[in-house]
């Protein structure tokens, strides 16, 4: 399964959340589970209770130094399916390609 994640602390004065948002990547990263950091969601691919568990990691974090946190989720659930987090967006390049 590849879960797309985004956390971010809510309220405070700070007009950047970078410093919060590497505190949860790197989490993931620790994780040692297939990943891609984009401008916008941290992709994560593994089995449902190893991604959830990651997730809720890097929630947690926040939640120690934050009052508020906000969690957007969105999974792409295909059992018996690995190797997607490339894979997709391969299918697609080939298809741009005109194959």
């Amino acid at each position: 399964m590849l879960i797309a994640f985004s956390v971010s602390p809510l309220g405070g004065e700070s007009e950047t959340v970078g410093p919060a948002v590497a505190a949860a990547v790197r989490v993931v990263r620790e994780s040692g589970l297939p990943h891609q950091l984009t401008a916008m969601y941290t992709i994560v691919e593994g089995e449902w209770d190893e991604v959830l568990a990651v997730v809720k990691r890097a929630t947690d974090v926040l939640l120690a130094d934050y009052p508020r946190v906000s969690l957007v989720l969105k999974a792409d659930i295909r059992p018996g399916h690995t190797g997607q987090l490339t894979a997709k967006v391969d299918r697609v390049e080939r298809y741009l390609a005109g194959e």
